[in-house]
């Protein structure tokens, strides 16, 4: 009995984790192969605007404006640097106006979230004749490049742009150093590897950008707790691809500790599980009836956030069974490449290779937020600001 019960566990646990396996490879390697040529034809782009979806963020929307604005001007363009003051109690509009930005203010008790004040603000500058828009989180700042490297992508025909995405305050503890490990991984490294295998590299919610023909086709809809990855998914759906700038960063300062970042962390995983029950099973019946550019992405959900893989895996290699012992020292091992190509890539120093150390102790505090994260996984789950 004891026998048979082991077996299946083995079994399940092999399952849960195969999908994410295959998908950390896959990225991994191909992430670390030189970027193809891949010429497109020349776009008119002569109007871009940058928004930045602000609910009472007073105390960081002037640094993040003056950062756009600090931005080297494409040739031949004209900008503008659009904050959305979104249900906002405190003085982020009067911050926003005095630091130089254009201020749409927005009040609904009932629709609250990013998603929503990004609807707004688009649906306005679509009227406009804005060519495309880039997103900015009010706690980010951007590289000089930035504009120059997300104009030169909409030029050369991109749907939409993602730049790399890291953490800014990362020296400030070690959650958030191990937090941009993730991110270099996550943002990057992966990013890459979509870039190189002609993918969408994915919309991460930060330093993303859309042109005006993807908006008026697919419309930013989207309210789950992690609009980017369904916003994206749609996209993808419909034939279109994000393109990587990864020559240029976005950089948002998180959360140290204590309720701010489990609160954060809820929100993504948990918005992240919900989005996965809503859309697997219609991403799987699509690859399978002949849409193989939704392999990736339905390959993309199952991979469980890396804290909850590498808890599996470990689990696995404790099965008194060999072929379940060396599947989980093979995938433990692609972990440990994963990381390690994200940290290169990702222009990381020994700092973060010595940040891995505590993992184990992170590990724990995601386990123990897995209430919290299953919480925020229901279909409706309000959205909550992360403290800072």
């Amino acid at each position: 009995m004891l026998h048979s019960q082991l077996i299946l566990a083995s079994a399940l646990l092999v399952l849960l984790t195969l999908p994410g396996t295959v998908e950390l490879a896959l990225l991994t390697f191909a992430g670390l192969l030189p970027l193809p040529d891949r010429r497109r034809a020349a776009v008119k782009v002569a109007k871009l605007a940058i928004v930045i979806p602000a609910h009472n963020e007073a105390a960081a929307i002037a640094r993040c404006v003056r950062s756009i604005a600090a931005c080297f001007p494409p040739d031949s363009l004209e900008t503008a640097i659009v904050v959305i003051a979104d249900n906002c109690t405190d003085a982020t509009e009067d911050f926003a106006r005095a630091a130089g930005a254009r201020v749409l203010e927005r009040s609904d008790s009932t629709r609250q979230g990013k998603g929503f004040a990004l609807n707004f603000a688009f649906e306005v500058l679509l009227g406009e004749a804005f060519d495309a828009v880039l997103v900015v989180d009010a706690d980010s700042v951007v590289d000089p490049n930035f504009l120059v490297e997300s104009v030169r992508l909409f030029r050369a025909g991109a749907d939409g742009v993602q730049a790399r995405y890291l953490v800014l305050n990362s020296d400030a503890s070690p959650r958030t150093r191990l937090m941009n490990v993730a991110f270099m991984a996550f943002n990057v490294l992966r990013a890459r590897g979509r870039e190189r295998l002609g993918l969408s590299v994915g919309i991460s919610g930060n330093g993303f950008g859309l042109s005006r023909a993807t908006l008026q086709e697919i419309p930013y809809e989207t309210h789950s707790l992690v609009e980017d990855l369904d916003y994206h998914l749609r996209v993808v759906e419909a034939g279109r691809k994000i393109s990587f700038a990864d020559r240029t960063r976005v950089r948002a300062e998180m959360p140290t500790g204590g309720r701010g970042a489990s609160t954060q962390r809820a929100r993504w995983e948990g918005g992240r599980l919900r989005t996965v029950v809503d859309n697997l099973p219609r991403l799987a019946a699509g690859a399978v009836s002949g849409k193989p550019r939704l392999i990736e992405p339905a390959l993309e959900l199952l991979l469980l956030p890396l804290a909850f893989h590498v808890s599996l895996l470990a689990m696995t290699a404790l099965m008194p069974f060999v072929l379940a012992r060396i599947y989980a020292a093979v995938a433990l091992a692609i972990v440990a490449v994963h990381i390690t190509a994200g940290i290169v890539v990702g222009g990381g120093d020994w700092g973060d290779f010595a940040a891995l150390l505590s993992a184990p102790l992170y590990i724990v505090w995601k386990l123990a937020a897995l209430p919290k994260t299953l919480q925020s996984a229901r279909a409706a789950a309000p959205w909550i600001r992360t403290d800072r």
